[in-house]
């Protein structure tokens, strides 16, 4: 099933929380921003601390953040985790909201996988009933996020049609995918064979392919495989 728009948020199922109280469900009449990010992603580093500044300014509006960090590039869990507590250490002593630690990644699974999600940072907005109102990189949030403060977004036709180019672009990625990986399936085994021909018409499918990838929002990083 595929999560967008006005599903029902998915459960939250971290390891550990890092800092602040665990959050077991999502209470009605609160806005969470549940923002998947790394502590080796640059932009996604940035962009937490701005979350902390968007949760700063509606602070009377009943918004939580929730940063979860479940792309940890590391062999083991206890690396990932050490990896975690040195980078909070050093450059988020200041955040003031709920960091939890998912290494085994059951919250991508839940989340980012079937929302088509495959890059972070990534934020996921759910709204005062308990539904998702958004999804995508957090800097469409200086825009978006007033709306859906003040109860305009989700039925406006202008996420609507945000959503649907959001899928749309999420489906053609997922078959390019498809393509390269069955491009390499073919190239590699050529190459390996000494097949000049076969390789070179591979090769000639790779580029035709390449040229029609979608470019990458703006500050994002390839997220680790689940």
């Amino acid at each position: 099933m595929i999560l967008r728009m006005a599903s029902p948020a998915p459960p939250i199922r971290v390891e550990s929380w890092v800092r602040d109280e665990p959050l077991t469900s999502f209470k009605l009449g609160t806005l969470y921003i549940v923002e998947f990010w790394a502590t080796w992603c640059g932009g996604s580093g940035a962009e937490i601390v701005h979350l902390a500044q968007l949760q700063e300014k509606y602070n009377h509006s009943a918004v939580e953040v929730i940063a979860v960090a479940a792309s940890e590039r590391c062999s083991t869990a206890e690396e990932a985790r050490t990896n975690l507590d040195a980078w909070l250490t050093e450059k988020g002593s200041k955040l003031k909201f709920r960091i939890a630690f998912d290494y085994a990644g059951k919250m991508k699974k839940l989340w980012m996988a079937p929302s088509f999600s495959t890059t972070i940072p990534t934020s996921f907005v759910i709204d005062r009933d308990g539904h998702v109102a958004f999804i995508g990189h957090p800097m469409q949030l200086y825009d978006v996020f007033p709306k859906i403060v003040n109860g305009t977004w989700r039925t406006s036709d202008e996420a609507k049609a945000a959503e649907a180019e959001r899928i749309a672009e999420a489906e053609s990625e997922m078959r390019e995918k498809a393509r390269m990986q069955a491009f390499w399936g073919k190239l590699g085994p050529a190459l390996k064979a000494q097949d000049s021909s076969t390789a070179l018409s591979a090769a000639k499918e790779g580029c035709r392919s390449d040229a029609g990838r979608h470019q990458r929002s703006p500050r994002s990083c390839g997220s680790a495989p689940a």
